[in-house]
């Protein structure tokens, strides 16, 4: 197993943001089961093993986490309805690579979905609610913030309230309309498709790129534009990015991360959308 993608001037390496398993359907809407259990295989009840994994981005200048997890604010209850069967760890991550919470300076959310979102805030040691990154610029699309403090029937089951508690106040949101280079060789760009404020990551290092799509490309078997997840608010959009976005970052070589998929952290793909390198 390797532990790290190592773009030259960038490394990007993964975190534990809480593990849990989903029906199998719901990652793969329209797609028959006869045909996608072949590459993410299901239990007798059709759930499917799940990874939520932060990614943590390092620089010559800069200490920047994409996504989350689902942080250690989840009851009982929820954990039982998730089916969690690994904790939110992200702390402890970074201290076994010599970093603590106040080291990262910049948090980056493809989107606010609770599973994304979880570990913007978490309950300290004396079960108080605060910050997890207490420095960090937290880099959110305005649309999507707009649709946090609005949601609608749909949203209003994935964008928690607590999972933002202090956040605004801090000083510490930093809203971006678009696309906006968040730091040298890192840039954001708004989709779309998944939320309707879902944003993508661009690494540019001194050797080799990646692009780190969030749900619209959450494993490496959704690689077929058409594959696409029942959680999309905006299946057609979906469709329509992947066909446009994936040829581009393919010609340039670059690799593909993911947040969600149990078998690869990454990956490259040939013209036809099979995988011609992993990192596992």
């Amino acid at each position: 197993m390797t532990d790290s993608l190592e773009l030259g001037s960038i490394k990007v390496s993964w975190l534990s943001g809480g593990d849990f398993e989903l029906d199998g359907g719901t990652m793969y809407g329209a797609v028959p089961k006869i045909l996608w259990q072949k590459k993410y295989p299901a239990d007798k009840e059709n759930y499917i093993k799940m990874l939520n994994a932060p990614l943590l981005v390092q620089t010559e200048g800069h200490n920047v986490i994409i996504d989350t997890g689902i942080g250690n604010k989840l009851t009982d209850k929820q954990k039982q309805i998730f089916r969690v069967y690994r904790e939110w760890d992200m702390v402890a991550n970074l201290a076994e690579k010599g970093l603590s919470r106040q080291d990262i300076d910049i948090v980056i959310l493809t989107h606010c979905d609770f599973d994304h979102a979880g570990g913007v805030v978490m309950v300290n040691d004396s079960g108080k609610l605060e910050l997890t990154f207490p420095r960090a610029r937290h880099i959110i699309q305005k649309l999507e913030w707009e649709d946090v403090r609005h949601p609608n029937i749909r949203s209003i089951h994935t964008y928690w309230p607590d999972n933002f508690t202090g956040l605004e106040a801090s000083g510490l949101l930093d809203l971006v309309d678009g696309e906006a280079v968040i730091a040298p060789g890192i840039k954001v760009r708004l989709t779309g498709g998944h939320t309707r404020g879902h944003q993508l990551v661009e690494m540019e290092g001194t050797e080799g790129c990646a692009a780190h799509l969030g749900d619209l490309f959450p494993t490496h078997t959704h690689s077929n534009p058409l594959w696409i997840m029942a959680y999309d608010n905006f299946p057609l959009e979906v469709v329509a990015l992947k066909q446009q976005l994936l040829p581009g970052y393919r010609e340039k070589s670059c690799w593909f991360t993911f947040y969600h998929d149990i078998f690869m952290k990454a990956c490259r793909l040939d013209d036809g959308g099979k995988v011609t390198k992993a990192l596992s």
